[in-house]
């Protein structure tokens, strides 16, 4: 089953519906496991690191650092397949 953390702007009615719809949904808040105002190459070690989908509305940044880290190589074969490369 996907794990996933969702970013600290990400829109909280959206995690209420999701878990309101299916309990068993395994999401967690960045504020929640201690990277409230983290910034993003953060945000996304910790993801990768506990195997988690990060879930975010930053298009501006987030992805950017997502995309280094998978051509770093440190997204793994999961990651590149899922961004696409």
């Amino acid at each position: 089953m996907l794990r996933f953390l969702a970013d600290e702007n990400f829109n909280n009615q959206i995690i209420r519906g999701v878990l309101r719809r299916n309990s068993d949904v395994d999401i967690v808040r960045v504020q929640d496991v201690g990277l409230s105002e983290a910034d993003d190459p953060t945000v996304l070690e910790w993801a990768a690191q506990n195997k988690r989908v990060v879930l975010t509305h930053d298009v501006a940044t987030m992805t950017n650092f997502a995309y280094e880290r998978v051509q770093a190589g440190f997204g793994g074969d999961h990651a590149a397949r899922a961004a696409g490369l």
